[in-house]
């Protein structure tokens, strides 16, 4: 780059030795892991979709950009790291950062918070077996369906905020049964409807689209969402592995009858909001006091302790957010590991910009038509 301040400092001093040809190849290659990193850090940063729990809206497969700005760049939390590796090292699988130095969270003015049914990079908020930095922990990409101070529910696989039923995402699936006349259907239709069974599941996937479409084939008599019921003996939150954090509490946790598809109502907490701490609403945001917000957190017989106080409520020092998957029977969410704390928050997902199918065959693993899509 021949910028003028360059040019002229070389003007300036005609008689300095010439740079060597390898070190002006470390001066560039310094330069640019430096603008990279940046970039990275405080604008703009590429991502891969792994998993498909956000299909059919976006796919395994997909990269795509997560802009920085748009809810404001958090300042780097373990600022001492190998540039480009997140948490572990490509190769030695060791760790890729120095956590003797860990600072707190800030963030940058943004050009909006996160809103309701934005997709939204984070980290993930119950990876507490590795023990890693807020900033290291894995990064989860899914929906928002509810924000601070929200009442969100779910009744029979539709999504309620507030009372109200909530947008459906364009790319929405859920799991049907169905049944034929006899005749199955055509292998080929199912695959041009993108109806998929995923690996560990007995159903298949579609998105309401494609089950109107195949609902109305001649040989298909009966097509059905396959809901659980309220009530169902299921692994989610509170009452989920990783949310339970006093060993003392886990014999007497209520039973709240929830499962993925008829859930809540539950409070999204909100900055400066106090709750009502009692035997029902404690194991809900227990996790979100004692890990979240670093405080500590006892339970004496009856009586709640936080920081040595005896206490029956607790006001929230951040705002928290609760995000689900599109695929909605095959996602690990909020359902089942609770809130998304604001300083686990990375980005928002713009558009993909390119996007490969390991599946397809050679000439066709580029998928064409989603390159530079928005994400919606």
């Amino acid at each position: 780059m021949n910028w003028k301040f360059w040019n002229r400092k070389k003007k300036d001093n005609p008689n300095k030795k010439k740079k060597s040809a390898t070190r002006e190849w470390v001066d560039a290659i310094v330069f640019a892991v430096i603008a990279a990193t940046l970039i990275r850090t405080f604008f703009i940063e590429a991502y891969v979709i792994p998993t498909p729990s956000m299909e059919r809206s976006l796919l395994v497969g997909d990269f795509l950009f997560v802009s920085k700005v748009n809810y404001g760049a958090r300042t780097p939390m373990t600022p001492i790291a190998f540039p480009f590796a997140h948490h572990t090292m490509p190769v030695t699988g060791t760790k890729a950062y120095w956590d003797g130095w860990e600072l707190g969270y800030h963030r940058l003015p943004g050009f909006s918070s996160v809103k309701r049914g934005d997709v939204v990079v984070f980290n993930y908020p119950a990876d507490t077996i590795n023990n890693r930095p807020v900033d290291k922990r894995e990064n989860y990409i899914k929906r928002c369906q509810g924000i601070s101070g929200d009442t969100v529910s779910v009744v029979n696989g539709q999504v309620f905020v507030n009372g109200k039923a909530a947008n459906d995402p364009p790319g929405e699936q859920m799991e049907y049964t169905y049944k034929t006349t006899g005749e199955d259907v055509n292998p080929q239709i199912l695959d041009e409807l993108h109806v998929q069974t995923y690996e560990g599941h007995q159903y298949p996937a579609m998105t309401q689209e494609a089950a109107n479409t195949l609902k109305g084939y001649s040989n298909v008599k009966e097509l059905a969402p396959v809901i659980s019921q309220k009530g169902s003996s299921e692994d989610v939150f509170p009452r989920g592995g990783t949310s339970v954090i006093d060993v003392k509490l886990t014999k007497n946790l209520p039973d709240y009858h929830w499962s993925v598809d008829n859930y809540g109502p539950i409070i999204i907490p909100k900055k400066g909001w106090t709750v009502k701490l009692d035997s029902m609403t404690f194991p809900i945001y227990e996790r979100a006091i004692k890990v979240y917000e670093n405080n500590k957190l006892e339970v004496k017989g009856t009586d709640i302790y936080i920081n040595g106080v005896k206490t029956d409520n607790y006001t929230f020092k951040m705002n928290y957010y609760w995000m689900m998957g599109d695929n909605r029977h095959d996602s690990e969410d909020s359902r089942y590991w609770g809130f998304v704390p604001e300083d686990h928050i990375v980005g928002k997902a713009l558009f993909v910009w390119m996007s490969w199918d390991d599946n397809a065959s050679f000439f066709h693993k580029i998928r064409w038509s989603r390159l530079f899509m928005g994400i919606h």
